[in-house]
Order: structure tokens, then C-alpha cells, then sequence
């Protein structure tokens, strides 16, 4: 034998190998066969062809030759080496050698070899034929969890299951079906749960547990067949009842785990047997059967309306799963529960109901979830977005913004969980529509612009501003941006430091991202997407349609309106304004029909010049780059020039753009801007002035050309301030006042010819007042007329070269012949009497916030329009009524002689009633972006009334009933006013609250009636100097003092103060814009009369070692004297201060300085406030545990205070009563712990005597007490003598009293800890060697001031108590204790 090669062996050692084998003549083990070359060489044919001997099936039909075929060009490979390719042979025919076609392969078919292939007989079913296999057959055995699997794959594994579930012939049980026409399911009845097993009822095909997959071997299937073959045979044999008993006993033995396991095993194998002996019964409708509920399964839905057929393309494997949708959709299901449901939307926005039953051909069925139901979700609109179909992506869009209008109306308010635009936003709405606006597809972006115009715009906020623009300071909005922005992050920043608050706070904070802007603020975040370049790009490059057009303008308007930097981007944005005015406010354009237009550009749109209106209103430096930079004056003189009827566009687009120019141009004059214009358009504006009466005369009133009316009339009105304004000062901390000293170019000539213009147009309206219908079209013109009267006598009465017999000649004439008739009853009647119903102040239901309101994205809430009886609604009186009080005033201040006259307009009784109902304690409205805008007009209606009060109570005298009440009014609307009324606010303070005409208790008896109603509540008479009485009077000489101190302490931010100032003066010059401050809270506190307390207590809090102020003790007693005033006359002017919060402030007082409080004045104001406090109708709302505005806790207060009584008080009596008073028993335990626990040593300082208390001693003893470490603490104090009558009667009358009700008290309920407690106490009580203090522990009675002690003791202890005492001490004698 010949050995084999090994491992180090030479090629010399394997050639010698190799001759070895060759000698022997061996046959080799491995025989090699070398084929032909894949290039076209010959084939090994020393070898013939193996015959095989199986059947050829031959076809004669198929062509002799293959046909011909082109040949491809030859390809350029290496040729193996030793065999070159050959150089003469024909490629074509190399090709077609290899290329056998099909006539080589279907000639020869061969059949396959099924000789070693097993058969299996058909297994009897007992149906007629056998079941033919379908791959719509649902797979069985397949687990949850496992993967997607081809088709084919599901076809073997369901046929290897269905194979290993058939039983042996002798085991199958036939199933023969019921007789036609019978029930295919029914319920179970109870004798059907029944869980007794009947003998038979089950078919057993096969072994479910036993297997036999772990035995190892060819027969492991037929010994898991012979074992289930024994178990039923053993089963067979016996009762049921011996099968339940051992069942029962296997159960018991058995893992419950096991159990379950195995349950959920034989379960599942009995389920599937029943659905394939089911599925073999042809004919049949398969239904499940569970509890009492029928459920057709999936397979019965499978087979689709369409018989699918092979010649069909992709028809030839038919999967049926993929071919569900085209079924029919399932019956709708009625939601029988509360539970909640997805909603769903129709392409109109409408919310669907859930049952609702639509057509198909409507368009909202799909293939998502819940197909059966109509409308589309949120979800799914937002996975449509994002779909490759432009057409679905735009149809997503447009869907949304209807969804988004509909919300914002109010439509969802009652029918949907939650808040729409709330999910949106969280969604990421706001980047989905920024990404839809970068789409490259037109539609796609219209309805981006379209839904986030829906989004940002509220029509209703929109026409509710430019009709109230014509109002008494109508142009003056406020800013609709949050007022409390960053709050997420000023809270956080509460633990930073200083210097990462600074940081955060830069103006480098533009670093952040969009997403974080937006969740505190829409707009900014909105900005800081580029978005304003995309808009430009839009309307500069791709000329959208009109609505687009519309809907980019509205866009940028809504972001001109969130802030001064908002409108500063806007307008600094590259060419956005250059396109804006150059495309849609042209000099020239083509002439237009009506109907629809084509395109926007190149044509006049009133919503541009609508946005530059706005941009103006922000701004005195926007307004003038505006008329600068964009050639506005031009445009201006093109648009006002010609009458809108001329313009040659359709009509009402002419009217609102020649509305819109008015407009510009009063923002632009409100400045002191565009005066230059006047000159040149004063033929046109008195040609417009002149047709006022005709276009008034028209009927019925058009909307538009009321409200064209009133903007020519209001641009008048700002022509004629500015013929009065005088150019500012310039000063030294104010670099802008002289660039802004320029003098108005127009003179009181030019403006001196309009009243006779103006005035019969406001006689023509009033003839109308009686005439509810046409007054309220027509109100806005005389309103606009009385405010243009206003500022013409206002700016003629400031004309130093005229004769001032002149004006107060033409103001006589105008009063007689005009204002006076108004003031008979008949005439404003009915306006005075509807001021209550349509005030936002009086029906607190204006103020809620709109339905979809977000903190982020501020909206006025007015998309649903507003109701006719409310302060913005056709009918609402207040604008009239303001501008006719406007004018009276203006007419009373510069003619004394009018005022009495003029005056007799307050008499009216609907105003009265309108006082009365402001005046009445009510909660503080609430702040919402539309209150805030009504509050503001609704406050001007009151300070002009207010004023001309004023103005006449200096004149003659007035009832002491419409006095009191007028300075009520004054008081509430002083802790009212908004930010912008900053005017209002110091003018209120400088000449209404402080006036002595609205004190008439000074002269009727007043100080009199303080001092007899304190001796019948006191019971005492105290010294004449310190009575209340006596404090009044002298604070009513000492008001200028107080007004002036009031003043200084209540001074607004000085900036804020002239801006308002200007805006109510008319001093145009010095206005820096017409966007007024973010109203984030009034401009005073409700307690507003403690303020200068509160500065005293800060700055003592802050410099501690630093003097006091020179004038504490002045500041301290005007203070106190204003407040006893209040507390005395005006009580409810101080309801929005809770008594606690007074009591607190009178706190402040004692904690100043050490000596403040010695003073005799202090002493006296703040014993006689004291007693108000502590009045049994003011007491029981003394409440120390609720929250106090300014206050963050009280009883740290209460423990700075009691440290400053032990370090300063010295036995100060009153302040040793604001000690006592929050130590009663009702209060926090909190408080008398503090001084019993910390503060032991001030008990020797409080020696205020008990007929000096300010409350009834039973405020401090009832109920018993019932802390035991304060019980304890009461008990030390009086036995370590730390507490004891001659130093502090009042506690020791109240320790006593509490520790002889807890020695005494026999509770079953008490616990251990507190029985061992009290009976410790009781032996230590009794063991005591200070007889006094044993006597008065044992024997105290009642509390009672007029005695000495403080309170009554019994002369000998009552039985029950007496018998206790005994019980104790005979048990301390067994016990050895010795009694002395």
C-alpha cells in the first residue's frame, strides 16, 4: 500500500511518489474529467452520452431551427492559457451552438423520479370531496411574534401543521353538519357552560401534550400514538364523575403555573382543530361563538367583489390580503360606551359623529384605521402632509386650516376633549407648515400659507380694530404678543446666578432655537425660521394667486401687530416692503372689472396699504422711514386725489382703499408727519368734506363708506392737533427731542375753515339718535365728528395771537344750539341706560378667554364677531358717550362758565346705575387680550366723567350721595387702570382722590359720628386728642400733604408717563409710537394706599444699619392717615384688601426703625386702625393661613416681628396687642409655638392689661387646645415662672386656662402618649409648692377680664373632678410618693 505525502516532505520526496504509483498500475481514487471550454472549444467526446432510459416527451409543433439571433459583439478576454480561441470560426455560429433556445429544452422533458417518494392515502373527511388547498387559507400554528413570511413559506408551514393535526383513520370522529335551514349559531345556554365533561363530547385527534419529540428513534411518533391510545381507552372506562374527582386531585398536586400552561397548550390545538373542521365543510358560514356575542371572522371578509383571473396582470398568485380594500366596508359600529373616540374631520372641517352613516362618494372613507368610519384625523391629515403626492399633501393642508378656523370660532367647545390648536402646536405644526412653505409644488404652497393664515389671523380681531380706529384714542392698540413670556424660564433661572441670568437675558438670546422660542412665544419662533424672506421670494418671484396674495398681506400684518421688533423685521426685511409697494400699490395700473381678478400684481390692494398702516402704528421712526424710503407721499396723493368711484377698480375695493389711505395718513399725521401734504390735498379733502351729507344721506348706510367717513373725519382731527402742537423742549437726558423739534408745517388758518364742515354733519347724524336701526350704522360718524370738535376748540384755545372772547363766543353758541338739547332725558336715555349691559366690567362673562386661546399665540378672541349689547357690538353706547364726555370736558376746562351747565349730563340716572354696579365688590376681571382692549375704552368713559365731576365740584356744590359715589368710582378705577393710562392714573391722583368736595363727611358730621360709634363699640371714651374723630378731621386738613406724599410714592416709570401724556394731550410731537405697553397687570396694586408703608419697611429691610429717611415719620403718618380715611368712610374701597393683608402692613410700621413706632402721631393712627381691625363684623375675615398678596409667608413676618418686639418694645402696650392679636386659638399653631418655643424672653415685655386687649379673651382660651408640645411649653412657662400675671396677664389667664382643661379632660379617643402627658401634668399640678399657681391650675372656672387674675376659680372643685384628684393621689400614696 502506498503511503500517502506528509507533512516536511521535498518535491523530490513526491516525485518519487508519483513514479511508485505509476510502476504499481494502481487505479486512481479520484478519476478527473475535463469539460469543454466555455469559449467555444470542443467537448470531451471520448466519452459517449449516458442513454437514459425514463420517457421523452417529443413535441412536433415547436420549430426544427432555433431562430435566427443577432450576435453580440465579441467580448475581449484573455484566452486560457495553452488553448487560444479559435481564429477562422464564425462567432454567429459559436453563438448559436451554445445559445439552444427553446426547442432544445421543451423536447426534452423529462419526468421526475417519484419512485423513492412515499404515498399517502386521501384521509377520510366525511364530506364528498376531499378540501382543496388555498393559499387564502389563514396560517395555522403561526406565532404572534413572528416575522413577515413569503407566500410560499406560508404554504409549507401551514401544510405542515394541517398534516400533523390529521388523526389516524380508526380515531376520526365524523361531523356530519345540521340540517339545512337550522341556526349556524346560537348562544349558550347554562346547561352548555355546564363544566361536567360528557362522555364523547370531545374528538380527540392526536396527542396535544405527549409528542414524543425528546425520544430518540424511527417509532418516538408511534409510542406518543400508543400512550394517547392508553389514555383514552383509560379515560373511556371511566364515569364522569371519577374523571372530574381526579382532575380535581391533579389540580391540587400540580404548579398553578403549570397548570395554565398547559390549559393555554391544549386550547390553542382544540381551537385550531375546530376552525379546520370547520373550513371543510363547504357552504357554511363561519361564525365564532364567545359568551353572548356574535363576531364574523376575518376569512368570511376575504374574498374580494372581483374575481381576480390569471390573465390579469400580477393576477396569476392572488393575495387575497392585499386585495382587502377593495372589499366592501364593514358595518358601521355603534358606540354603545362613554368612552372617548378619535375625531374625525371632514374635507370641510366639520367635525363628524362618531355613528355617522356618509356615502363613499363623498370622499372620506379610507384604508386606515377604523375604515368604516368617515372623516380623517389629526394623525392621519398630518401623515398626508408628508406624503409624495403633492395633491394629498396640498388636500392635508387645506383640511387643517379649515380644522384650524373652526376651532378658533368656537365650534369645538362642547364636543372635543381638549383643545385642537393646543395638539397641533405640540405636534410640531408650526415647522410643518414652514417645511410645506420650502415645497417646489404651488398648491402645496397656497395651503401652507392658507392654514398658517388661519392659524395667526382671526378675522373678527381684525375688523373689530379697524372699526374702533375712529374711537377716542382709537388708534392706540396694545401689543399682541404673551405677557408672560419665558416663565418656564424665569423660574429656572430663580437658581441660577446673577451672572447666567445676565447672560440669558442678553440680546444674544436670538442664539436660541426656534422650537424653544415658540413654546413660549408663536411669533418669535415663527421669525426666526426665515420666514419673512420665504414670503418675499413668494410674492417677488412666484406671483401667486390673489388669495395667496391676501393671504401672505394678513400674514404680515398679524406679525406687525406682535411687537415694535416684530415690525422692525418686517420692515428691514431685504425688498419685502420694496415688493409690496411697488406690486400691489402701483401709481398706474390697467383698468378692473368686477368679479374675480386673474392676478394681484400690478394692481392697487387695500391690504397692502393696510400693512403699511400698521407698520406705521408701531412706531414714530418706522412711520417716518415708511414716508422716506418708500415714496408713501406719492402714493398717498395718488390713492386720496381721486374719489373712489374713479379709480377703476371694483367698487368695494376702491372704498377700502381709499379708507385705508385716510387711515395711513392720520398714523403718519399723529407723529407730526405728512403735514406737507395737507397744502396740496386740501382741495380734495374739502371736496370730500362737502359730499359727507349726501353719502350720508344714502339708505341704507353702507358699512364701508361709514367707515371712510369717519377715517377722513379722524385724519381732520389729527391735521387739526397738529396745527396746535408745539415742538418739544429739547433737555439734556433726551437726544432724541431734538431731532424731533421740528415745527409743524400746518397753521391754524388752514384747519379754521373745517368746523363749519364738520358741524352740520353731526347735526345730520343726531337727527338719527332716536332711530335705533339707523344710529347704530351711522354712530361711528358722530363720534368721529364730536372728537374732531374736541381737539378744533382745543387747538383754537391755543392760539395766542387770537381773541379768546372768540372761542368761548362759539362755544356758547355750539352748547346752546347743540350739546344742551342732548342732555334732556328722552334724548341719551337709552344710551345711559344701556352702559351696564354692554360693560365688560359688569358682566365678567366679555372677559373669558376664547375657546382655542393659547398662551403662546395671542388672539383677541373675536372671530365669532361680537354680540350687538357689548362694548365692541353695533349697539354699544360707549363710543359715543366717550367722545361727547371728551368734548365736555375740553369745553368745561377752557370755559369755567359751561361747566355747571354741562355738568347736568352726569345726573343722568343710567349713569348713576352704572356707578353703582362698578363700585360694587366684585373679583378683579380677568386679563385676556380682548378684556384688556375693552377695559381700556371702557376706563376712558369713566375718567372723562370723572374729570368733568371734578371739574364741577370746584364750580358749585354737589349732593353728598353723587359726591361719595363719584369718589368711590374714582378709587376703584385708580386700581384699575392699565398700562398706557399712565396720564389717567397721575391725573386721577393729582385732582380727583384727594379732593375735599369728594369727602362730604368733612362738613356734615363726619369726625362726630367716628367718635360716637367707637364709644358705643368700645364701651370707653378715649383721650379727645387720639380719637378718631379728631384723627379725621386733622387728615382732612392735611390732604395736600397726603396727596403729595402719595405722589412720591406711587410715581409711574417717567418714560411710560410723558409717552402717555403726549398721546392724551395731543402733543404729536412728542408721541414715540402708538403701540402701548404689554398689559401684564394694572398699573397699581389693589392695596395701593399701603404703598408708602411698604417702601419705609424695603428700604429699612434693605440697608439695616443705614439712617432712616428724613421724613419717616411724615411719610408713615400721611400714610396711616389716607388709610384710617379709607377704613373709616370709603370701607369699600379697601374690599380687594383682606383684613390680614391690613394687618400685615400695620406690622411694617413697628418694624421701620426703633423709634417710629414711639411717635405719638403713629401711636394714635395705629391704635384707631387696630380697632377697626378688630371689629366683630371685620374679625372673623381675619385669616393668617390663606395666601396674601405682597406677602409670602406670614409667619415668618410674625417671627421677624416677635425678635424686633423682645429687641425694641420696652412694654409698648400697642405694640404688645399686634403680638397678642395673631395668637388666637383659631389661628396656626405655627404662630404661638414661635413665641412659647423661641421667643420665651418677650413674655416679660408683654404687659398689655387685659381691659386693653382689643378682643374678647375668649378668642384665646375656646376651644381647648389640643397641641402637646405647646401644652407643654405652657405648662413649663408657668411653672418655671417664666409666665406670670404681673408681667404677662393675658397669656397667663390663656396658659391657665388651656392646662387646667387638659389635666381635667377624660377623652376615651386620646392617645397613650397624651394620657401618660396629661396625667404626669396632673401629678406635677399637684405637687407643685407655688400655692397660687396650684390653686389656679385646679381650680380655675371661667376667663374673666374684669378681674384681676383674668378669669373666675371655682371654691371647691366640682365631684367629678374632685373624685379624678382623689383617684390620682391615692394611687401616687401606694405608690410611696410623698404628698406635701
Amino acid at each position: 500500500m502506498l503511503s500517502r505525502p506528509k507533512p516536511g516532505e521535498s518535491e523530490v520526496d513526491l516525485l518519487r511518489f508519483q513514479s511508485q504509483f505509476l510502476a504499481a498500475g494502481a487505479a486512481p481514487a479520484v478519476q478527473l474529467v475535463k469539460k469543454g471550454s466555455r469559449r467555444g472549444g470542443d467537448t470531451n467526446l471520448d466519452h459517449p452520452l449516458l442513454q437514459d432510459h425514463r420517457d421523452v416527451v417529443t413535441l412536433d409543433n415547436l420549430p426544427d431551427l432555433p431562430p435566427a439571433l443577432v450576435p453580440a459583439p465579441p467580448k475581449r478576454a484573455r484566452p486560457s492559457p495553452g488553448r487560444p480561441p479559435p481564429e477562422h470560426e464564425d462567432p454567429e455560429e459559436r453563438l448559436n451552438r451554445h445559445d439552444q433556445h427553446i426547442t432544445a429544452v421543451l423536447t426534452k422533458i423529462i419526468e421526475r423520479d417519484t419512485s423513492s417518494v412515499a404515498v399517502n392515502l386521501p384521509v377520510p373527511s366525511g364530506v364528498a370531496f376531499p378540501p382543496v388547498f388555498h393559499r387564502s387559507q389563514e396560517r395555522q400554528g403561526k406565532s404572534a411574534t413572528s416575522g413577515k413570511r413569503s407566500i410560499f413559506a406560508q404554504e409549507i408551514a401551514a401544510k405542515r401543521v394541517s398534516e400533523a393535526r390529521v388523526p389516524p383513520v380508526r380515531e376520526t370522529v365524523s361531523t356530519l353538519d345540521p340540517p339545512e335551514g337550522a341556526a349556524s349559531c346560537q348562544a349558550l345556554t347554562p346547561q352548555e357552560q355546564d363544566p361536567q365533561p360528557p362522555r364523547g363530547s370531545h374528538t380527540f385527534q392526536g396527542p396535544h401534550l405527549v409528542t414524543g419529540k425528546g425520544l430518540r428513534g424511527q417509532d418516538a411518533t408511534q409510542e406518543a400514538q400508543t400512550i394517547h391510545e392508553e389514555n383514552m381507552a383509560k379515560l373511556q372506562a371511566m364515569a364522569p364523575e371519577e374523571i372530574l374527582q381526579e382532575q380535581q386531585r391533579l389540580l391540587a398536586q400540580l404548579d398553578p403555573n403549570l397548570v395554565a400552561f398547559l390549559r393555554s397548550h391544549s386550547h390553542a390545538h382544540e381551537q385550531a382543530g375546530e376552525k379546520a373542521t370547520e373550513e371543510q365543510r363547504p357552504g357554511r358560514p363561519s361564525v365564532e361563538v364567545t359568551g353572548e356575542k356574535t363576531i364574523v371572522p376575518t376569512s368570511a371578509s376575504l374574498a374580494p367583489p372581483v374575481t381576480p383571473h390569471k390573465e390579469w396582470l400580477h393576477m396569476d398568485t392572488v393575495e387575497l390580503e392585499k386585495l382587502q380594500w377593495t372589499q366592501d366596508l364593514p358595518p358601521l359600529r355603534r358606540q354603545q360606551t362613554q368612552e372617548r373616540m378619535q375625531a374625525r374631520f371632514s374635507l370641510q372641517g366639520e367635525l363628524l359623529a362618531p355613528d355617522v352613516d356618509l356615502p363613499t362618494h363623498l370622499g372620506l372613507h379610507h384604508h386606515g384605521e377604523e375604515a368604516e368610519r368617515a372623516g380623517y384625523s389629526l394623525q392621519e391629515l398630518f401623515h398626508l402632509t408628508r406624503s409624495q403626492v403633492s395633491q394629498q399633501r396640498a388636500l392635508a393642508l387645506n383640511v387643517l386650516a379649515q380644522v384650524i378656523g373652526r376651532a378658533q370660532a368656537g365650534e369645538f367647545r362642547d364636543r372635543l376633549v381638549g383643545s385642537v390648536l393646543h395638539l397641533l402646536l405640540d405636534a410640531g405644526f408650526l415647522f410643518l407648515l414652514r417645511f410645506s412653505l420650502d415645497d417646489r409644488v404651488d398648491a402645496v404652497i397656497a395651503a401652507a400659507i392658507r392654514a398658517l393664515r388661519a392659524l395667526l389671523v382671526a378675522p373678527g380681531d381684525e375688523e373689530l380694530l379697524d372699526s374702533s380706529f375712529s374711537w377716542y384714542q382709537g388708534a392706540l392698540v396694545f401689543p399682541l404678543m404673551p405677557s408672560q413670556d419665558n416663565r418656564e424660564d424665569d423660574e429656572d433661572e430663580d437658581e441660577e446666578p446673577p451672572t447666567e441670568k445676565t447672560k440669558r437675558k442678553s440680546p444674544e438670546e436670538g442664539n436660541r432655537p426656534p422650537s424653544d422660542l415658540a413654546r413660549h412665544d408663536f411669533i418669535k419662533g415663527l421669525l426666526a425660521t426665515n420666514l419673512l424672506r420665504r414670503l418675499r421670494y413668494v410674492l417677488e418671484v412666484t406671483c401667486p394667486p390673489p388669495s395667496v396674495v391676501l393671504d401672505i398681506l394678513a400674514v404680515l400684518i398679524r406679525l406687525a401687530r406682535h411687537s415694535l421688533e416684530s415690525a422692525t423685521r418686517v420692515l428691514e426685511c431685504p425688498r419685502l416692503i420694496e415688493t409690496v409697494v411697488r406690486e400691489f400699490l402701483p401709481t398706474s395700473w390697467s383698468p378692473m372689472e368686477v368679479g374675480p381678478v386673474p392676478s394681484l400684481h400690478k394692481v392697487p390692494c387695500a391690504t397692502a396699504m393696510k400693512l403699511l398702516r400698521v407698520l406705521a402704528s408701531a412706531g414714530r421712526n418706522i412711520a417716518a422711514r415708511l414716508l422716506s424710503s418708500f415714496d408713501l407721499r406719492s402714493r398717498l396723493c395718488r390713492f386720496i386725489a381721486e374719489a373712489p368711484q374713479e379709480m377703476a377698480l371694483p367698487p368695494e375695493e376702491a372704498v377700502m382703499l381709499s379708507t385705508e389711505a385716510f387711515r395711513l395718513w392720520a398714523v403718519a399725521a399723529s407723529y407730526g408727519h405728512g403735514s406737507d401734504l395737507y397744502r396740496e390735498l386740501f382741495p380734495v379733502l374739502m371736496r370730500a368734506l362737502q359730499a359727507v351729507p349726501e353719502e350720508l344721506s344714502t339708505q341704507p348706510p353702507q358699512p364701508l363708506s361709514v367707515q371712510r367717513i369717519a377715517s377722513l373725519l379722524t385724519l381732520l382731527t389729527q391735521l387739526t392737533l397738529a396745527a396746535s402742537s408745539t415742538a418739544p423742549e429739547p433737555s439734556s437726558d433726551s437726544a432724541e427731542a431734538s431731532l424731533l423739534a421740528s415745527p409743524s408745517l400746518i397753521t391754524w388758518t388752514q384747519v379754521s375753515g373745517l368746523l363749519p364742515l364738520v358741524e352740520p354733519c353731526l347735526r345730520q347724524t343726531l337727527k338719527l339718535l332716536p332711530r335705533s336701526e339707523n344710529w347704530d350704522a351711522l354712530s361711528l360718524v358722530p363720534t368721529a365728528c364730536l372728537l374732531f370738535l374736541n381737539a378744533y376748540y382745543q387747538a383754537w384755545s391755543q392760539q395766542p395771537s387770537l381773541c379768546p372772547g372768540d372761542w368761548l363766543q362759539d362755544m356758547e353758541r355750539l352748547s346752546e344750539g347743540l350739546l344742551l338739547p342732548l342732555l334732556h332725558p328722552p334724548t341719551l336715555g337709552s344710551l345711559w341706560d344701556s352702559l351696564g349691559c354692554c360693560s365688560p366690567l359688569c358682566n365678567p362673562q366679555f372677559c373669558v378667554p376664547a375657546p382655542e386661546a393659547l398662551p403662546s399665540l395671542v388672539s383677541m378672541g373675536c372671530t365669532g364677531g361680537c354680540p350687538s349689547l357689548s362694548l365692541a357690538g353695533s349697539a354699544s353706547p360707549f363710543p359715543f358717550l366717550t367722545a361727547l364726555l371728551s368734548l365736555f370736558n375740553t369745553l368745561a376746562r377752557i370755559h369755567k362758565g359751561l361747566c355747571g351747565q354741562l355738568a347736568a349730563i352726569l345726573a343722568a340716572p343710567g349713569l348713576q346705575n352704572y356707578f353703582r354696579q362698578c363700585v360694587a365688590p366684585m373679583a378683579a376681571p380677568q386679563l385676556t387680550p380682548f378684556s384688556v382692549w375693552a377695559l381700556h375704552h371702557e376706563y376712558h368713559l369713566q375718567y372723562l366723567a370723572l374729570t368733568l365731576a371734578q371739574r364741577a365740584a370746584t364750580v358749585q356744590p354737589i349732593l353728598a350721595v353723587n359726591a361719595t359715589l363719584h369718589h368711590y368710582m374714582v378709587l376703584a378705577l385708580l386700581s384699575r387702570l392699565l398700562p398706557g393710562s399712565e396720564h389717567l392714573a397721575h391725573e386721577l391722583l393729582l385732582s380727583c382722590v384727594f379732593r375735599l368736595e369728594f369727602l362730604p363727611e368733612r362738613a356734615s358730621g363726619g369726625p362726630e359720628a367716628a367718635d360716637f360709634s367707637d364709644r358705643l363699640s368700645l364701651g370707653s371714651s378715649r383721650d379727645s386728642g387720639c380719637g378718631r374723630g379728631a384723627l379725621l378731621a386733622q387728615a382732612c386738613q392735611d390732604l395736600p400733604s397726603i396727596r403729595s406724599c402719595y405722589l412720591t410714592h406711587c410715581s409711574l416709570a417717567r418714560a411710560n408717563l410723558l409717552a402717555s401724556q403726549a398721546l392724551y394731550r395731543g402733543e404729536l410731537q412728542r408721541v414715540p409710537a402708538l403701540l402701548l405697553p404689554v398689559p401684564k397687570e394694572p398699573l397699581l396694586p389693589t392695596d395701593w394706599p399701603f404703598l408708602p408703608l411698604i417702601h419705609l419697611y424695603h428700604q429699612a429691610s434693605d440697608m439695616p444699619s443705614a439712617l432712616p429717611p428724613a421724613d419717616t415719620v411724615g411719610t408713615a403718618m400721611r400714610a396711616l392717615q389716607w388709610v384710617l380715611v379709607l377704613e373709616s368712610w370709603r370701607p369699600q374701597a379697601l374690599w380687594a384688601v383682606p383684613p390680614a393683608a391690613r394687618l400685615a402692613r400695620l406690622m411694617c410700621v413697628f418694624l421701620v426703625d426703633s423709634e417710629l413706632f414711639r411717635e405719638t402721631p403713629i401711636q394714635c393712627l395705629v391704635a384707631a386702625l387696630l380697632a377697626r381691625l378688630c371689629q366683630p363684623k371685620v374679625l372673623p375675615d381675619l385669616k393668617l393661613d390663606c395666601p396674601l398678596p405682597g406677602l409670602t409667608s406670614f409667619p415668618d413676618l410674625y417671627a421677624n416681628f416677635l425678635e424686633h418686639f423682645e429687641a425694641v418694645s420696652f412694654g409698648d402696650h400697642l405694640f404688645g396687642a399686634l403680638v397678642l392679636l395673631p395668637l388666637q386659638r383659631r389661628f396656626s399653631v405655627t404662630l404661638r409655638l414661635a413665641l412659647f418655643g423661641e421667643h420665651v424672653g418677650a413674655l416679660r415685655a408683654l404687659g398689655l392689661p387685659l381691659t386693653q386687649l382689643p378682643v374678647s379673651l375668649e378668642y384665646y382660651t375656646e376651644p381647648p387646645e389640643d397641641n402637646l408640645a405647646l401644652l407643654q411649653l405652657y405648662f413649663r412657662t408657668l411653672v418655671t415662672g417664666a409666665l406670670c400675671p404681673r408681667w404677662c396677664p393675658v397669656l397667663y389667664a390663656v396658659a391657665v386656662a388651656h392646662v387646667n382643661s387638659f389635666i381635667f379632660s377624660q377623652d376615651p379617643k386620646s392617645s397613650d402618649e397624651v394620657k401618660a402627658a396629661r396625667k404626669s401634668m396632673l401629678q406635677k399640678t399637684w405637687m407643685l409648692t407655688n400655692e397660687g399657681l396650684r390653686q389656679h391650675l385646679l381650680h380655675y372656672k371661667l376667663p374673666n377680664p374684669a378681674l384681676p387674675e383674668g378669669f373666675e376659680l371655682y371654691l371647691q372643685l366640682p365631684p367629678l373632678r374632685q373624685q379624678y384628684l382623689q383617684r390620682l393621689t391615692s394611687g401616687m400614696l401606694q405608690n410611696g410618693v410623698s404628698v406635701t
